[in-house]
């Protein structure tokens, strides 16, 4: 089959004329334009990919102290039905495991230090088949809490708030307390301390205080568990099996998922995303439309070629295919060499940051301040499909006019003066 000979021309006058200096100008700046849709591709891929990354970075760190669906009841008070209740949830073939727990908040004190505290009370040996962080202290701290004994797990950040380590004694003040004569007196419990964690997310550090189940019914005057965290076998598809839980169960009780527990977060990030997707297209843009003044520069270059063309009878549509192809070629070799680069340093961000931060003598990621020492990278193909399709489209659409334009000139006044 013949290849249609638009396609060879265009491809020839992509590549032709480095060598003479008439030309020399307008290979440099296709060369400019197919560089500057490279590196605006390499860096819409690499920004993404890093914002990815910590996306992931913080929703894990997020998830290893969130469950993945909650089921509660929405006045604080008891489930009713606890084992049918349970039994609804585990039946379902996405649930993993099941745990029952007492939430509340509560003020914990350590001589005139006082601090507002979220108060989990756990079973331990059920909340590890839940979340990854009582999964890492199933061995080591959960067992010490034992129901009767009033032992307490402290985030790191809210125990170094209150100035206390293992062994101290805090005081936890419930917010619901006695009514006396003399008012409500807001019941307090002296608690030990057994350890602190950290789960590398500073929420949850600074306010998360983790006892027995049983300790805290007693001191909040509830008769069991307030609600049951559950863990799914796939995350994303936490709504979709938070509803479907929810119609199996009383009408009472209430179901969320991780992603509605803080949506606000991810709502900001995705905007974040979309804004710096925009921003970064606008470089692509730019580097496209460079492409229409070295068509036009080309166009006028090759008037005699055109009118040759012209009277051996290429028609109109034919010179007008020629040029596009040219134009085009630039945008789908940039875009090819924007994807090699970006998905290269995307998939080496690892290697190649601490090159960088070597030579510089620079640290761009302080373990003491963002919690992690490496810069994440998550290439998503969701985002690199978008990108090249974009840079090719805007590449074609720059192409349009100058081969247009070739494609109206006059064979008769293009010879005049040749």
């Amino acid at each position: 089959m013949q290849t249609p000979y638009e396609l060879l021309l265009g491809w020839r006058y992509t590549r032709a004329g480095r060598a003479t200096r008439r030309n020399g100008f307008i290979s440099f700046i296709s060369g400019v334009s197919m560089l500057g849709i490279a590196l605006g591709v390499a860096a819409l891929i690499i920004v993404l990919s890093v914002m990815n990354g910590f996306q992931k970075e913080v929703r894990d760190r997020m998830l290893s102290v969130l469950a993945h669906v909650e089921v509660f009841e929405p006045y604080g008070q008891a489930i009713p039905n606890l084992a049918l209740t349970m039994s609804s949830i585990e039946s379902h073939p996405e649930v993993v495991g099941a745990a029952p727990f007492v939430g509340a908040q509560a003020l914990i004190a350590r001589g005139e230090d006082m601090k507002g505290a979220l108060v989990r009370g756990i079973d331990p040996k059920l909340e590890p088949r839940v979340t990854d962080l009582a999964a890492s202290l199933s061995q080591t701290l959960l067992p010490q809490l034992v129901p009767g004994e009033y032992g307490v797990i402290l985030g790191e950040e809210l125990a170094r708030s209150l100035g206390v380590i293992t062994g101290d004694t805090v005081t936890l003040i419930a917010p619901s307390g006695q009514v006396t004569p003399a008012g409500v007196i807001p019941r307090i419990r002296q608690m030990h301390v057994v350890g602190t964690f950290n789960s590398g997310h500073f929420e949850y550090d600074s306010a998360l205080a983790l006892m027995h189940m049983d300790d805290a019914a007693r001191i909040f005057r509830v008769e069991g568990p307030t609600g049951v965290r559950v863990k799914i076998k796939d995350l994303q598809q936490a709504r979709e099996v938070a509803i479907s839980i929810a119609g199996g169960l009383d009408q009472g009780l209430r179901v969320t998922d991780w992603t509605r527990q803080n949506r606000t977060w991810f709502a900001a990030v995705q905007l974040e995303k979309r804004m710096m997707f925009i921003i970064l297209t606008l470089i692509v843009a730019v580097a496209a439309f460079n492409l229409v003044s070295t068509l036009v520069m080309t166009v006028t270059d090759k008037r005699a070629d055109i009118a040759i063309l012209r009277t051996l009878g290429a028609s109109p549509r034919s010179i007008m295919g020629i040029f596009m192809v040219q134009g085009a070629m630039v945008g789908v070799i940039g875009t090819g060499l924007g994807l090699l680069l970006g998905l290269g340093v995307a998939f080496n961000i690892d290697t190649i940051v601490p090159a960088i931060e070597r030579a510089l003598g620079a640290s761009f990621l302080p373990k003491d301040i963002y919690l992690i020492s490496r810069m994440p990278s998550d290439p998503q193909q969701a985002d690199i499909l978008p990108i090249a399709i974009i840079s090719l489209v805007l590449s074609f659409v720059a192409t349009i006019y100058p081969s247009w334009h070739a494609s109206r000139v006059n064979p008769a006044e293009a010879l005049r003066y040749e």
